[in-house]
């Protein structure tokens, strides 16, 4: 578990945009946090680092937005679902295998009906109004792989082994 810190919404954007250099064709993000954390602006700043220049908005009404970059970015939000075989039916697996990412807010309710190999992010409050908790951890073989990287990559948000 990497964790990390960072002072402002540009400050998660950039963290995120970070980590989106470290994103290949078919990788999963899993989003989890309090309602206002800061799920959508990490997801606005791992999509600019994937070269999206539309506006990157809260999917929580639509469910999934599909945003063409350098690589496709899945943005979904689960907060609404009821059920785990509606999070099956927006078929976000096959989405991915088609040559995407996928980032989920709300994504630790999501991960039992999505394939077991993830990045989960969690964003908390902290103690200093805009500040943020930043944890980090890799599920399954493809983003261990990279997680030497990650940390290098989050190294100037003052990352910890925490857990």
């Amino acid at each position: 578990m990497i964790t990390a810190r960072t002072k402002s919404p540009d400050d998660t954007r950039e963290l995120a945009g970070a980590m989106a250099g470290l994103a290949r064709a078919g990788d999963v993000v899993l989003l989890a946090g309090e309602l206002g954390a800061g799920k959508t602006v990490f997801a606005q700043g791992f999509g600019r680092a994937l070269g999206i220049e539309e506006p990157i908005t809260s999917p929580s009404f639509t469910l999934v937005r599909i945003y063409p970059g350098r690589v496709r970015l899945v943005h979904a939000d689960v907060y609404r679902l009821d059920h785990l075989q509606e999070v099956v039916d927006l078929a976000l697996p096959e989405l991915v295998d088609e040559g995407a990412v996928a980032v989920v807010e709300w994504g630790d309710v999501a991960a039992p009906a999505l394939p077991a190999d993830y990045l989960e992010v969690r964003l908390e409050w902290s103690e200093a109004e805009d500040e943020r908790r930043v944890s980090v951890g890799a599920v399954g073989p493809a983003w261990s792989a990279r997680q030497g990287a990650l940390a290098a990559a989050l190294g100037r948000w003052g990352r910890d082994a925490g857990p």
